[in-house]
């Protein structure tokens, strides 16, 4: 049974993650070059995310969690969410697109934690297995890439037809899953519980007060990558641009594997501290890569290879953190807040800024061509990096151990994750 249980919770994950990178990554480019938005416009755009992220724990809190079995939910939000992404294409403004892609982020960001909890919930042994099925979330955005790249839709709206087709099978391919009741029938819950406000004693923590302001501040310079490269590498005329960003999940699933042995062997400060100067080392690869001629690919390709670095030493790693500084009694509570501040309030500023720095930086020329200054746009991230990491080598700490702690890859992946 647990054998079955894994395969179908694999191709879970395989589909669900396969929804997201078959629009996510090459939008950018489908709005800039196909809807002609502006830069502050997709900015706005890549923040329809962090919306649905805010208003995902009180979906969760107040209708999943009371009322609803995961798997019908599941099943229903993959549906109605498929639907909307077939509605997308048929917009062609800025004032139509930006709500239905608002209310499609809202369906799909519960989906996250939905699934994270049913698996955990359903997994004997969960601390070994989850990591292991959660890998396959990096293979289906592969397979999302891949499978854009060959349709060749990065510039069409066929993005968001192979989107919801697969939406609509991921909801279908969720009544297959175990039933899952709601957690608290009957029971009220308060607004400060659904956003983990009840967590809000550990700011009392000095180390931990900055730990959050830096996570906070670096979801800023952060989706200046998934704001701008494609759009970038667009200019670039890359072929098979999606195939070849594909490589940064596969960096993904090798420093995933490798973060436990990580933090056993370095602790939280050297790791996050690797974390965030890999999106300073991302950041200044971008910018060299402008003027850097013969190494430009070279440049390029190591800041995608970087991602692995970039998100698991970071945020899978300060997911743990945050989990070996709650108690049993908060410890939900505490991963809702830093869901909520970092994908949500952190992700929504991040994705505004960026917007407005490329559209700061683009100019039209006389002949009526778009310049822009990507030089300038890859430094304004990079500065801010540089300065996230200062911040945080100074007034850091490394937690006292707990003993009888162990530390598991997406061991606190139950709330909301980047890509």
């Amino acid at each position: 049974m647990q054998k079955q249980l894994k395969i179908k919770l694999s191709f879970f994950m395989f589909l669900q993650y396969f929804i997201w990178g078959s629009w996510y990554v090459s939008m950018g480019t489908y709005l800039y070059n196909t809807l002609k938005f502006g830069g502050q416009e997709i900015g706005a755009a890549y923040g329809a995310f962090a919306i649905g992220a805010m208003i995902s724990p009180f979906f969760v809190g107040l209708i999943a969690d009371r009322y609803f079995a995961s798997e019908k939910l599941l099943a229903i939000l993959g549906i109605a969410g498929g639907a909307v992404l077939c509605i997308l294409p048929q917009t062609s403004t800025f004032g139509a697109f930006y709500p239905a892609l608002i209310l499609y982020c809202a369906l799909y960001a519960p989906t996250l934690a939905l699934g994270n909890s049913l698996a955990l919930h359903h997994l004997k042994d969960a601390k070994t297995d989850f990591p292991r099925v959660k890998i396959f979330s990096a293979v289906g955005w592969i397979g999302g890439l891949v499978a854009l790249d060959l349709l060749d839709g990065a510039q069409s709206s066929i993005q968001f037809y192979l989107a919801g087709g697969v939406s609509i099978a991921f909801g279908l391919f969720s009544l297959t899953l175990p039933h899952t009741p709601p957690k608290k029938t009957g029971t009220n819950v308060s607004i400060g519980e659904i956003l983990g406000l009840d967590a809000l004693a550990l700011l009392k923590k000095p180390t931990f007060a900055i730990f959050i302001f830096c996570m906070f501040l670096i979801c800023i310079p952060l989706y200046f990558y998934f704001v701008n490269l494609s759009i970038y590498l667009t200019e670039l005329k890359w072929e098979n641009m999606l195939m070849k960003t594909s490589l940064a999940q596969v960096s993904d699933v090798v420093f995933m594997i490798m973060l436990p042995f990580m933090l056993k062997r370095w602790g939280y400060k050297k790791t996050i501290f690797l974390g965030i100067l890999a999106w300073v080392l991302r950041y200044f690869a971008l910018a060299g890569s402008v003027d850097g001629a013969a190494l430009q690919v070279t440049f390029i390709f190591a800041a995608i290879l970087l991602h692995g670095v970039c998100y698991d030493f970071l945020f899978i790693a300060g997911q743990l953190y945050v989990d070996n500084e709650a108690n049993e009694r908060i410890r939900g509570a505490a991963q809702g807040f830093i869901a909520f501040i970092l994908w949500g309030v952190g992700a929504f500023v991040g994705t505004m800024l960026a917007g407005k720095v490329l559209a700061m930086h683009t100019v039209t020329d006389a002949a009526g061509v778009v310049v822009r200054d990507w030089k300038a746009i890859w430094m304004t991230p990079a500065w801010g990096a540089v300065a996230v990491l200062v911040v945080f080598v100074i007034f850091f700490r490394e937690p006292d151990k707990k003993t009888e702690q162990p530390v598991i890859a997406g061991r606190a992946e139950e709330n909301l994750e980047t890509p």
